[in-house]
């Protein structure tokens, strides 16, 4: 009984002395670092390999670096949330093999949706196209009937024209013969009359 509450204490005590150096350690900035490729290292609660383990760290893992290096350890946060030293060795600022397979999955995976929803689309815009092409195509023909209707218009107009000036110039060319011979007729009648006049 008194070597568990002995225990006890002294995993309390080690407890309490990690908080203390995380409270030294916690005014660094914190960047990502990962663990190296083709290796799995341990975690510490403190800054050598005498403190004790906190468990172990898979190859590839990605990590936020909470200290600068202290004793060829830092300090490191793991993608489970744990906090605790790491030997600097087994850190580096380069994604490993695993994170970037990892992140071309992802990009992969999200590729493949967009051009999954693109194929879900692709008959409805086809669909769309061909509609607006109809239409287009309609309004095209009216265009050119329109067309072909004011061409149309435009020379019955100018036809209509032209025959009105005809017209026109026959009317005057009438009444210009109708009046020069109107005065012939009364020069003559007059010319007469003063004879007869003279005459009598």
């Amino acid at each position: 009984m008194l070597k568990h509450c002995l225990l006890g204490l002294l995993l309390t005590a080690t407890t309490f002395m990690s908080y203390a150096q995380e409270a030294q350690t916690n005014s660094t900035d914190a960047k990502t670092a990962y663990i190296i490729d083709d290796l799995y290292t341990f975690m510490r609660s403190g800054a050598s390999k005498s403190h004790r383990l906190l468990g172990s760290v898979n190859a590839g893992a990605k990590l936020t670096i909470l200290s600068a290096e202290e004793n060829g350890f830092v300090k490191v946060k793991d993608d489970k949330g744990r906090e605790g030293w790491i030997e600097t060795k087994f850190v580096t600022e380069t994604p490993g093999l695993h994170q970037q397979y990892n992140e071309l999955s992802s990009e992969i995976s999200s590729i493949q949706e967009k051009l999954r929803q693109a194929q879900i689309e692709l008959p409805q815009l086809q669909e769309q196209n061909q509609i607006l092409t109809n239409q287009n195509k309609q309004l095209s023909e009216q265009i050119t009937k329109l067309k072909e209707t004011l061409t149309q218009e435009r020379a019955k107009k100018e036809a209509t024209s032209s025959e009105e000036k005809r017209q026109l110039l026959t009317y005057g060319g009438a009444i210009a013969f109708l009046g020069l011979f109107l005065g012939i007729i009364l020069t003559i009648v007059l010319s007469r009359r003063k004879r007869y006049e003279g005459w009598a």
